[in-house]
């Protein structure tokens, strides 16, 4: 866990302004900046940055936030990952807090970050071995050129070489000061039982960096490039704390900006595969590369994009090998679409042998739903039997009966109907058969729908009242918590000097009232809690929380879209702000939020009183409540200075 100093440090550094200006062409507006949306197409700039707050807030798509939710958007990494990135980019050192761990987390922690260390150290010795030794370009380099393979990109790819010597990387290691436990963990080296002396495991192989999603160098894949029978063409690294290959897609790190922009994923099987169609201009490509496709890589993918184009060599074992990824992908409720190459042709050569506008081409008119794919394949297998057939609209409507939007089940039906020659009827009633399959397997237990309960209109219109008012609470606490107000509620009296969130939070707890919304609510305790910290929990404090529905609330507070303009002064035209009446607000806020209080209860003690199923001394109890809670709005009502 990173530390809170460390935390603190990279609010404290990182600048919004700066870290967004690298993704965004940000032009000064005022005391902010102003920008097109990275989330949404627009044409009017919508996005503001505020230096001085030091947040930003997107009003087309309504996202808002700190430095650190604006990787996590822009990039899809979780918290700690958008720290870790801030962290490299201002040369921040990590500290991790080691008082909250056990004593076998805090060694399970510098274990992984020496694998971490160690990969990264590995990365570069191979990089410098490939462009800086003879041996390197005469082998290394001279493969990738064979390849087509361009020096910005073997450059981007940060591919390597490791050369021939049998403990060429091993020594290195050793002289770095890691250990051989260290060193055997990784699979970088390999020691024969009982043996101190290692050797390499990517001995004269080209070697694939393997990254995180976040750019963290997890293993390798290394490719011989002397034809031997008895050597594998590829090896990979071993399972380890840090590398897990069915959780890792090859290529992700560098395409995850084009999937989002695309809102497509291509995937493919191989490292040179997603290689070649990047140089060619498919760049939002990633590979399993190694492993059959896994439901933690398809997740990985989602983060991203719903849409996923899955890219497959011409030959029969490809193609079968296609139909159990298809319905996985469908299980995640993502759409999917099968391209296959002509026989003899896979991603690799097909790039090589074609412009970029060619592959482009190529890769829309030859892009399938799965459907139609499944049907062209299994169509082909069936040669007119009727049982076969059968058998293929069966394996079909398996497909669909595993998505669960039911417009897209309806839309897939009809077109399954429509390519079959065979009536919907018949499709339905198979597809309701094999879904409640599907849920059984799933489930066991019977799961009860709940019934919705119909909002009456003056319901809502209450609701939406008590929402508004606690919302209009919050936003002086969050705006102007801080600032002092000199406040009293009978004119006679002498006015005291308080904040608004001391004034605020004293007035709800003398009638131990909460908010009704959960959401406002966990604000207000943490507010609360601040204060018993002498602590005044205002907006500045909110945009830096963990939880990005909160920063995202408080930033929609602090930045507005529209502010009052300043030729209104230059015309002799005074608008009051909320900051010029701060006292009479807060006072305003207050009193009204507690006459709908009061009302609520009385409503409610005047349903329970209609019941009738209560005793005659419970009945004399909500009497007298009720003549209190009168004289309380009475009260509150002279002191708004309304007439009832």
């Amino acid at each position: 866990m990173i530390s809170k100093e460390t935390i603190d440090k990279i609010f404290s550094t990182a600048r919004v302004e700066e870290v967004i200006s690298d993704f965004i062409n940000l032009k000064k507006s005022g005391s902010n900046y102003k920008g097109l949306s990275p989330f949404v197409d627009e044409k009017t700039p919508s996005f503001m940055v505020s230096p001085s707050k030091q947040i930003w807030k997107d009003f087309s798509s309504g996202k808002g936030g700190n430095v650190v939710t604006f990787i996590m958007e822009q990039e899809h990494y979780t918290y700690p990952e958008a720290l870790r990135y801030l962290a490299k980019k201002y040369n921040i050192e990590i500290e991790e807090d080691s008082n909250e761990l056990s004593e076998s987390q805090k060694e399970l922690q510098l274990n992984k970050e020496s694998l971490y260390q160690l990969s990264e150290v590995a990365n570069e010795y191979f990089q410098n071995q490939l462009w800086k030794t003879e041996e390197g370009n005469t082998i290394g380099i001279s493969y990738f050129r064979e390849r087509s393979i361009r020096d910005d990109i073997i450059k981007q790819f940060q591919l390597g070489y490791s050369p021939k010597e049998w403990d060429s990387f091993t020594h290195f290691a050793f002289e770095k000061g890691y250990k051989k436990e260290i060193l055997e963990q990784s699979g970088l080296s390999i020691f024969k039982e009982g043996s101190d002396k290692g050797f390499d495991r990517f001995r004269e192989r080209v070697l694939f960096p393997i990254h995180s999603f976040s750019g963290r160098v997890l293993g390798f894949g290394g490719r011989i490039l002397q034809n031997n029978a008895k050597t594998a063409k590829y090896v990979n690294s071993p399972e380890s704390e840090i590398y897990h290959k069915s959780q890792v897609l090859y290529g992700l790190f560098h395409a995850k900006s084009f999937i989002i922009k695309e809102d497509n994923c291509y995937l493919v099987e191989g490292y040179m595969d997603v290689i070649s169609l990047y140089q060619n201009g498919i760049k939002n490509v990633v590979a399993s590369s190694g492993t059959s496709l896994t439901v933690e890589q398809i997740r990985l993918i989602k983060r991203l994009t719903n849409n996923i184009t899955v890219l497959y060599d011409g030959d029969q074992a490809g193609i079968k090998a296609s139909f159990r990824s298809i319905d996985m992908i469908l299980e995640q409720e993502m759409n999917v679409k099968v391209l296959l190459f002509p026989d003899g042709e896979d991603p690799d050569s097909f790039a090589r042998k074609h412009t970029a506008d060619e592959i482009e081409a190529f890769f829309k008119e030859n892009s399938k739903d799965f459907i139609q794919f499944k049907t062209d394949v299994l169509l082909k297998e069936t040669n007119g039997d009727p049982i076969k057939k059968a058998g293929l609209i069966r394996d079909i409507v398996g497909s669909i009966a595993l998505i669960k939007n039911l417009i897209q089940k309806e839309i897939y039906v009809k077109e399954c109907s429509r390519i079959l020659d065979i009536s919907e009827q018949v499709l339905f009633s198979e597809l309701a058969q094999l879904t409640q399959q599907n849920i059984h397997s799933r489930d066991r237990n019977t799961r009860k729908q709940v019934a919705l309960q119909p909002v009456t209109t003056s319901q809502q219109e209450e609701i939406d009242f008590t929402y508004k008012i606690e919302e209009d609470i919050l936003e002086l606490m969050l705006s102007y918590g801080d600032h002092e107000i000199l406040i009293n509620y009978v004119e006679e009296e002498e006015p005291y000097k308080t904040t608004v969130i001391e004034e605020i939070v004293h007035r709800l707890k003398e009638d131990d009232l909460q908010f009704t919304v959960d959401f406002y609510n966990r604000i207000y305790l943490e507010i609360m809690e601040g204060i018993e910290n002498n602590q005044l929990r205002t907006g500045e404090y909110f945009v830096k929380s963990k939880e990005v529905d909160i920063t995202e609330f408080a930033v929609g507070k602090l930045l507005k879209k529209y502010s009052i303009s300043n030729n209104w002064e230059l015309k002799e035209i005074y608008v009051p702000t909320l900051e010029q009446n701060l006292a009479k607000n807060t006072k305003d806020v207050i009193l009204k939020y507690k006459a709908i209080r009061i009302a609520e209860m009385n409503k409610n003690l005047a349903k329970e009183l209609s019941s009738g199923n209560i005793s005659e001394e419970r009945r004399l109890e909500i009497f007298n409540q009720i003549i209190t809670l009168d004289k309380l709005l009475k009260q509150i009502h002279k002191l708004e200075n309304r007439v009832i």
